[in-house]
């Protein structure tokens, strides 16, 4: 059953389209004929959670598959939460408005180690107990129930944090899904529709799944005292495997939302995968094999997903895009076949090493984008020890490269903390961005300016450094040192991670089942938006309280003070024997109570990587020795390539295609067209600046031939007379269109409401001369509707008695208040032109509303009367106060 949200998703919360689910190419499937529902939730706010490209990926794949049915939900704003709460609503999926409870199965996406604290806030926002256990239980109470056997949805987790180490979250999911979800989640699905008509019971479902490679069930599986995890039943694997997937593009098209996202753009993966090796990268280690995306593939789903979205941005994904090697004839191909449709590409942090005018030809457009690239190390021997397979040489090429092609300032990312790392290492990278600066400089140019990120060396499972950790003290004393140093060098932003989160992440990232309890206190005591900068103070604070009131700060305490630090324990052994330089290993005569040999809580995810290998490419790390890249190199050996992940797909290269030249925008103005329409229904809680968006992505899925202005960022010449209050409806406003070729008013109309939203009709078109007046600059007055209710007993009598004494005066004096701060007194009714009770309606509360007409002037020199200012008129004559109910707008009057 729909959850009432009409009366949640008001104009009072921030950004209410967020919640509508009614986005262009959104998928409403029918309830009832379907056998198996989903939800899947992204546990961040819309923004964030709409503009994930796996998001969309899985929701499409899902609801492609035959009797299945996907919604989404995402974790809702402060206010919107207080509302649930305040009126016991559960959390409901944006699609159908139904309770998260009345689904099937509810999958969340764990990409931060932080991040279980807001699914914790969705579940209880929802009703669903935390933990499998509890929600167990409620399953025993006997009720009959029109899920999967139980009066709650199954709950599982997907995502990076998931498949790495799952076990500090294992307490509340009822499985993982580990690795890719293209083929994982559809087999999943339909186990479930099985399940669903055998009337299994919710542990034999269970059971099932767990068959299933890449499905983890952790209540079939104990911790040990030294947090290793095992079996406790032999039908279930000793060890899960992570899943690979091929990248399909065709299933990146989707979801056009309203509001303005992150990623405010299409985005199609190219690559999926990585094999550069760097020790510190646990993507690129959870990703093996590297897979290229047939280059036809990326074109074909670029053309039909622009065509589809109407965005004029697109972005080509990959962990490492410069590795795609057709990358520079997919987007010279994409850049010639759009070239007059005002499109930019943009591409995630790049190789510096593989940037060459090339690919600096297909970035960007008009609107040249930003470029970042991560050096990641300020010295050679850094990057050697990390395995970046950079040169000084090939780091100056590809930033002269780019200042050479006009950018003025680059994005670098470095990081501190590393392993080996020594102070001049770490002043290294001040002395790089100074060094870079002075190579890049030319007459008539400006000099070079840098954003530098430098972030915390955080240690992740499944990598060459998970057995490393640095203490907070050293962080901090390292940053301070770049701070210092960075004083002295201008043109330069520098922006430093917070340690303290940094080893919040450090701590529950390579943490055991027991930190579950830590989990759910932090959540209760406020953590939640960790990774979001004005919640650091109240997160760190939680968390902390938490791991105190889980007597585990001893544990904490080994992450703040750097005890896993195994070139520390390397150079106690040199100092000890300056003979015998042998690498630890667990025969190691020197004991540290972080040895190889002491089981970790995740080897029992299968990720296709040898531990072994691991140990040997830390080994090589502490001899700054670097392995090539196995996809254009030699095999490396780390034990991914054979039957369960498949092996590199490399594919060779097009050729690039001739320049066909750059966007010109076409500034001719031959037509202008006038739009009445109306904004209806969901549509008043889009904000006018999303409407012009809307407006821009309409006109190109339309593909009507608008003129653009000139300059260095050219914009579609659409003008929207005026703004709407948000909340409020519209029978009456206008928009002018600028066309570079003639139309028949009749067609223009029909492509224009073709591709509009239902709620946004179109009412009359008319053409206008060329040289006309813009509709903003014609505003004369406005009529509107407003629905006023009066807050104590009142008569339809006396409202239009109160109607009339407003009529009958000639002044009524308002304080404005300017935007300078200025008080000055204005005439309301030297204003108002027309006014008129409309209706009356008697509550059941007794309290009568009103339906009030009026007229009144709209003057874009500021000679506005507002319904607001209607309502304190009908207060200054009745004494009495009124709310404002509705506010609709008729029309708007042009004058001649």
């Amino acid at each position: 059953m729909a959850v009432a949200v009409e009366k949640l998703i008001t104009s009072d919360i921030l950004k209410p389209a967020r919640y509508l689910g009614n986005e262009l190419l959104a998928v409403h499937k029918a309830w009832d004929t379907t056998a198996i529902r989903w939800v899947l939730t992204y546990p961040e706010v819309y923004e964030v959670g709409a503009s994930n490209l796996g998001h969309i990926i899985l929701y499409n794949i899902l609801n492609a598959q035959p009797r299945q049915l996907c919604d989404r939900a995402y974790l809702p704003g402060q206010d919107l939460a207080a509302k649930l709460r305040e009126t016991n609503t559960p959390l409901f999926a944006v699609e159908s408005k139904r309770s998260l409870t009345e689904f099937d199965i509810l999958g969340f996406s764990l990409s931060y180690e932080l991040g279980a604290t807001n699914i914790l806030e969705m579940l209880n926002l929802a009703g669903i107990p935390l933990t499998w256990r509890e929600r167990q239980k409620a399953g025993e109470a006997g009720r009959e129930f029109t899920n999967l056997q139980s009066q709650f949805p199954l709950i599982f987790a997907g995502g990076q944090t998931a498949t790495s180490n799952p076990e500090p979250y294992a307490d509340f999911f009822d499985f993982f899904a580990l690795g890719d979800g293209e083929e994982l989640l559809p087999e999943i699905g339909l186990v479930l529709e099985e399940g669903k008509q055998a009337l299994l019971s919710r542990e034999q479902l269970l059971l099932d799944l767990a068959q299933i490679p890449g499905v983890y069930v952790p209540q079939f599986y104990d911790m040990a005292e030294d947090g290793s995890v095992h079996r406790r039943r032999s039908d279930v694997p000793k060890r899960i495997l992570r899943r690979v997937a091929t990248p399909i593009p065709a299933y990146s098209i989707g979801l056009v939302p309203y509001v303005e996202t992150v990623h405010d753009r299409l985005t199609i993966e190219i690559r999926r995968g990585c094999t550069r090796g760097c020790r510190f990268c646990q993507p690129g280690m959870l990703t093996r094999p590297a897979r290229d995306v047939e280059p036809d593939k990326v074109v074909e789903a670029i053309e039909q997903g622009m065509q589809a979205t109407g965005y004029n941005e697109f972005s080509l994904l990959s962990l490492s895009c410069s590795d795609y090697l057709s990358l520079p004839a997919v987007g010279m191909e994409i850049k010639n076949r759009l070239k007059n449709e005002n499109i930019s590409l943009t591409l995630p942090s790049q190789r510096v090493d593989r940037f060459d005018q090339n690919i600096a030809n297909i970035l960007g457009g008009t609107r040249q984008g930003g470029l970042t690239f991560a050096p990641e190390a300020g010295t050679q021997r850094m990057r050697d020890i990390v395995n970046k397979g950079l040169t000084n040489e090939e780091l100056l090429r590809g930033v002269k490269t780019a200042w050479e092609q006009g950018w003025d300032k680059i994005k670098l990312y470095f990081m501190i903390g590393l392993p080996g790392e020594t102070d001049a290492d770490v002043l290294g990278i001040a002395e790089t961005v100074s060094w870079l600066q002075r190579e890049c400089q030319g007459k008539g140019r400006k000099p070079l300016n840098f954003n530098l990120t430098i972030s915390n060396f955080t240690p992740k499972p499944h990598t060459p450094f998970q057995w490393h950790s640095v203490s907070t003290t050293e962080f901090k004393r390292k940053q301070n040192l770049l701070r210092q140093e960075f004083r002295r060098i201008k043109g330069v932003k520098v922006n430093f991670t917070d340690v303290r989160i940094s080893a919040m992440e450090d701590f529950v990232g390579r943490g055991d089942r027991s930190l579950g309890k830590v989990v759910r206190r932090a959540w209760e005591l406020g953590a939640g938006m960790d990774s979001w900068y004005e919640n650091l103070d109240q997160a760190f604070s939680a968390w902390g309280s938490a791991i105190a009131q889980a007597d585990l700060d001893w544990k904490y305490r080994q992450v703040e003070n750097g005890e896993w630090n195994l070139f520390h324990i390397q150079e106690q052994k040199r100092l000890a024997d300056a003979e015998n330089t042998q690498f630890l290993t667990p025969n190691s005569s020197l004991s540290t109570p972080h040895s190889f040999d002491i089981p970790l809580p995740w080897d029992h995810i299968d990720t296709g990587i040898d531990k072994k290998w691991l140990q040997d490419d830390l080994q090589r790390a502490l001899e700054a020795a670097i392995v090539l890249d196995c996809s254009f190199e030699g095999c490396s050996h780390c034990g991914v390539c054979g039957t369960d992940f498949g092996h590199n797909v490399v594919i060779e290269p097009p050729a690039i295609p001739k320049f066909a030249g750059e966007f010109v925008p076409n500034t001719t103005k031959a037509q202008r067209l006038r739009v009445w329409f109306g904004k209806q229904g969901n549509m008043a809680l889009i904000s006018h600046l999303d409407l012009i968006r809307l407006f821009d992505r309409v006109v190109r899925r339309a593909g009507l031939p608008i003129a653009f202005t000139g300059g260095f960022h050219p914009m579609p010449r659409i003008s929207l007379a005026t703004a709407l209050a948000l909340g409020a409806t519209s029978s009456g406003e206008i928009a002018d269109f600028e066309l570079t070729v003639p139309m028949a008013v009749d067609t223009f109309c029909e492509q224009l409401a073709r591709e509009m939203p239902t709620d946004i009709p179109i009412y009359n078109v008319e053409q206008i001369d060329l040289k006309a007046k813009a509709a903003t600059q014609l505003l004369e007055s406005a009529e509107y509707l407003i629905n006023v209710a009066a807050l104590e007993e009142a008569t339809p009598i006396q409202c239009q008695n109160w109607i009339d004494t407003i009529k009958a005066k000639e002044e009524l004096w308002y304080e404005h208040t300017t935007k300078s701060g200025k008080s000055q007194l204005i005439n309301l009714r030297d204003r108002l032109f027309e006014l008129e009770l409309v209706k009356t309606h008697k509550s059941i509360a007794e309290s009568i509303s009103s339906v009030i007409r009026y007229r009144g002037s709209y003057r874009q020199e500021g000679l506005l009367l507002r319904p607001e200012q209607i309502l304190f008129m009908l207060e200054a004559v009745a004494s009495v106060e009124f709310q404002l109910l509705h506010i609709h707008r008729n029309r708007l009057i042009l004058g001649v």
